[in-house]
């Protein structure tokens, strides 16, 4: 996967205090609600890192937020858990991601998905994981993900799971 290329204008920072997130809106309550009021907390509390992209004034245009968690063996896929200790074991997190509603359809959900997932490849150099894991909020949010190649956890549908293997693939210079 090359540079992840973004509008003019546009850039990727840290979620801080100064972030406008109360305007963010991107159609979903849930969503809006987490980067509204909780996300920050759990940065500062050191249980996820979320990225926002910014536009040239400053306005979160979209973001996503990055957490470690664990898995139970028997919850992954036999492509994943052969010859894997029968343990909890590492995974990251793609815990939440929206694009504002009045850019949608413009690419920008690609473009964070993609940043994404090239911080959690980057990640994994140094804190080893199995696959990154996601809970779709929808059924489009899960078609998204899955022409990323995102599949479903065995029984569980709205549990989509991508393996480190895949990612290191994705990530492999074409």
């Amino acid at each position: 996967m090359r540079d992840i290329l973004l509008p003019p204008g546009y850039y990727f920072e840290t979620l801080a205090k100064n972030h406008p997130r109360a305007a963010f809106s991107c159609g979903q309550a849930k969503v809006d609600e987490w980067l509204h009021r909780q996300a920050l907390q759990h940065q500062e509390k050191r249980l996820s890192v979320t990225k926002v992209l910014l536009d040239s004034s400053r306005r979160v245009a979209g973001f996503y937020t990055l957490a470690t968690g664990q898995v139970d063996f028997g919850s992954l896929p036999a492509e994943i858990a052969r010859k894997l200790p029968k343990r909890a074991l590492p995974v990251a997190v793609l815990a939440w991601m929206g694009v504002a509603k009045h850019l949608q359809g413009q690419g920008l959900g690609q473009r964070l998905l993609a940043q994404a997932l090239r911080d959690g490849h980057e990640a994994g150099k140094t804190f080893a994981f199995v696959a990154i894991i996601l809970n779709c909020i929808d059924d489009k949010a899960k078609t998204f993900y899955s022409r990323w190649d995102f599949r479903e956890l065995p029984g569980h549908p709205y549990r989509l799971y991508l393996s480190a293997l895949q990612l290191a693939d994705m990530m492999r210079e074409k």
